[in-house]
């Protein structure tokens, strides 16, 4: 028995740190959660029906809860399974406001669409819907590396209105760079979906495991095809100004457990 704790020990040691996302337990934010040292199984966590990503760190599990832009502030409880039983773990959730942007858009038809456009755009959401609930089995690397090299220009969260208009809150961050500048891969995964979309025009989704899933829009080209595996740093495609633009910019987009992200907690130093 002393052997076999040794070799566990020493296995969970071995384990390279994944660089954890930035614990930020707010809206729109994600709440780090320790679940115990990594000498013991693999425990799971739940938030309702929705499983969350657990993945290991530095000798520990971490459950990844990713916490809804609308969410109130107060206590939000998170269900944990292991072989020592079940239990709850309560996050706090903390207060934070998000600031406006206006925005003018020439396409008036992408802000106000027709009837056509809107039949379109129902169709898109429930392909989109159905992308971001995937739970694949593949333990997630989270070790994210910026998908293009340009500032960072519009944060995630902002509320944005456009001719006017309110619309949803940006549920990315776009990084400012010129079209036909190469877009790549933050991490590991496989690519769930290829596709021009009203709203998003060119875009590439990438499933990381355990419901972590990337998006990448308003590209120029698109350089993957769905059910490809790729590697951090590979090509994704081009930027671009397709979709709803004001000019060319990659937008990134990152959802965890079915919901959107701030993708700037994955990226060191945020």
């Amino acid at each position: 028995m002393r052997k076999l704790s040794t070799f566990l020990l020493a296995l969970a040691l071995a384990t390279p740190a994944l660089a954890l996302p930035k614990h930020s337990p707010v809206p729109g934010g994600i709440a780090v959660i320790d679940l115990g040292p990594a000498s013991q199984p693999a425990p799971t966590a739940r938030w309702g029906e929705q499983p969350l990503a657990v993945v290991r760190d530095n000798g520990r599990w971490f459950a990844l809860f990713g916490i809804p832009l609308d969410t109130l502030p107060g206590e939000l409880d998170v269900a944990v399974a292991s072989g020592a039983g079940a239990t709850t773990r309560a996050v706090i959730v903390g207060l934070k406001n998000y600031p406006e942007q206006r925005l003018t858009i020439k396409d008036k038809r992408k802000v106000e669409p027709n009837a056509e456009d809107l039949a379109r755009i129902e169709r898109e959401q429930a392909v989109t819907a159905a992308i971001k609930k995937r739970f694949s089995a593949t333990a997630p690397a989270t070790d994210f590396a910026l998908p293009a090299s340009g500032p960072l220009s519009s944060r995630f969260g902002l509320r944005r209105i456009f001719n006017g208009l309110p619309r949803n809150p940006h549920a990315g961050l776009d990084v400012a760079v010129g079209t036909g500048a190469p877009v790549q891969a933050p991490a590991d995964g496989v690519v769930a979906n290829t596709d021009n979309y009203f709203f998003n025009g060119n875009t590439v989704f990438i499933d990381h495991g355990q419901g972590l899933i990337s998006a990448y829009m308003h590209l120029s080209r698109i350089d993957v095809r769905a059910g490809q595996a790729v590697k951090k740093g590979e090509r994704l495609g081009a930027v671009g100004a397709t979709g709803r633009v004001t000019g060319p910019h990659l937008h990134w987009a990152v959802i965890l457990n079915n919901t959107p992200v701030d993708p700037a907690l994955f990226l060191p130093g945020n």
